[in-house]
């Protein structure tokens, strides 16, 4: 091969390797391994999220047997009735409080099951619950789920839901065969309960209260502290921005625009929002649906609460704790209760405790007796100016406080409560009389 041959071969496979290098260049991506998807904050979970039925749901039920009276407010027993409610199938929901007289003696009839609830319920937020239907039905709330044993036409059942406070009913229907499964499982047992009688505080209310004395149990805890610092995570925007400050007695958080204070000798959490704009009127459903999100979103629910009340002109929802036997707990400075104030997009205020109590000290769980619902009563019809139509609910219940022998511990003591135009009020065992009478 001559020398100029050589010399072409050899400048023809420059200019190809050339060609290949540059297309390479031009094509090359690197071999990066995949990054996961993730928020800027880790989601903050104090406790554990709860269902719906789970923080709605009844706290009393009543079964009216021949002019008779018999309830429970036992948490399982009563969670026995709604899970069978949940596996029936409820149809043609209509408007009948026009056709309605009397809903006092639609409620309590013979032959009723009287399912109480301690707040206005949107049956919007209780369909999670129930197997409502149909796409769209009414919107309204209840208190009350009425089943009636006794009125039902061969073919289906009739299941009211009642609103004490607006005085609605509507009415649902279920197959016949739920029906008497109910009958048998619940309503023909129900002469074993404990009995009740009633006590009509007024044209449109009456009150059922337990005709004996009631064994109760009085707890000792030694309640855990929250973490400060995961409830700083969840509630603000950015909580890289927010500013920690010691108080004489707590701590303070604050970025521009928001504040948290947690106060260590009332065990109370405070956070404020004042830039939620105020101006909002939500309907019940998002309300309570939200403020139930909200709480799970941060896993809130450091204890057993319920939800108690609304108000859509105040744009709040309360929840209260309960006991694991199923009587609601009360305290004077707000401590077994948590409330939220809501703006048109964002919370305004947020209040809870601190603390969660988590399990009783076993050694301190003493059996105690309190009087029935006879004994309260009367003691209110003696005060001084009491006015029956005033009278709006009457509950045994506990009293949540800081343990006067050992300050550590919190103490749940069993005592009688009473909601009187709007507010919650305690009898207690020395308005009774209790020690005199050996009630101890």
């Amino acid at each position: 091969m001559r020398y100029e041959d050589i010399k072409s071969v050899i400048l023809t496979i420059l200019v190809l390797v050339s060609i290949l290098l540059t297309w390479n260049l031009w094509t090359y991506q690197p071999n990066y391994d995949k990054m996961e998807k993730s928020n800027y904050v880790a989601e903050v979970t104090v406790s554990e999220k709860q269902e719906v039925q789970k923080i709605v749901r009844p706290d009393q039920i009543l079964f009216h047997i021949k002019g008779q009276h018999y309830g429970i407010n036992n948490t399982g027993e009563i969670d026995k009735v709604v899970k069978e409610l949940g596996q029936w199938t409820f149809f043609d929901v209509k408007n009948v409080t026009e056709k309605i007289e009397n809903i006092e003696e639609l409620s309590h009839n013979s032959g009723n099951t009287e399912i109480q609830f301690p707040g206005e319920v949107p049956i919007e937020l209780y369909r999670s619950v129930l197997n409502i239907e149909g796409k769209r039905i009414p919107a309204f709330n209840f208190n009350r789920i009425i089943i009636n044993v006794e009125g039902s036409d061969k073919d289906n059942g009739i299941v009211y839901f009642v609103s004490t406070e607006n005085q609605q009913v509507y009415i649902s229907h279920i197959s016949s065969n739920n029906l008497n499964d109910f009958n048998q499982s619940f309503y023909k047992n129900a002469a074993s309960l404990p009995r009740y009688f009633g006590y009509k505080a007024s044209e449109k209310r009456t009150l059922f209260l337990p005709e004996g004395d009631q064994e109760m149990m009085r707890y000792k805890y030694l309640p855990k502290d929250l973490n400060s610092d995961e409830f700083k995570e969840a509630l603000f925007r950015n909580p890289s921005f927010v500013q920690k400050s010691p108080l004489p007695a707590g701590e303070e958080y604050t970025d521009d625009s928001s504040k948290m204070t947690v106060n260590f000798d009332s065990n109370i959490l405070l956070y404020v929002n004042p830039t939620a704009e105020e101006r909002y009127i939500a309907s019940s459903y998002d309300l309570v649906k939200r403020s139930i999100d909200f709480v799970n979103e941060h896993g809130g629910w450091t204890d057993p609460y319920r939800f108690v009340s609304k108000s859509e002109y105040n744009r709040s929802v309360t929840f209260r704790m309960y006991s694991r036997d199923g009587y609601p707990v009360f305290n004077e400075r707000g401590l077994s209760e948590i409330t939220e104030v809501w703006g048109r997009d964002e919370i305004n205020k947020y209040i809870r405790p601190n603390i969660a109590l988590e399990l009783p000290l076993t050694t301190e769980i003493q059996k105690v007796t309190r009087p029935s619902g006879h004994a309260a009563l009367k003691f209110l019809q003696n005060k001084r100016n009491f006015k029956p139509e005033l009278l709006q609910e009457m509950v045994l219940g506990y009293r949540m406080e800081r343990d006067t022998e050992e300050n550590m511990l919190i103490l749940l003591e069993p005592a009688w409560f009473y909601r009187y135009d709007n507010t919650w009020e305690e009898i207690t065992m020395d308005d009774l009389g209790g020690l005199k009478h050996g009630l101890e």
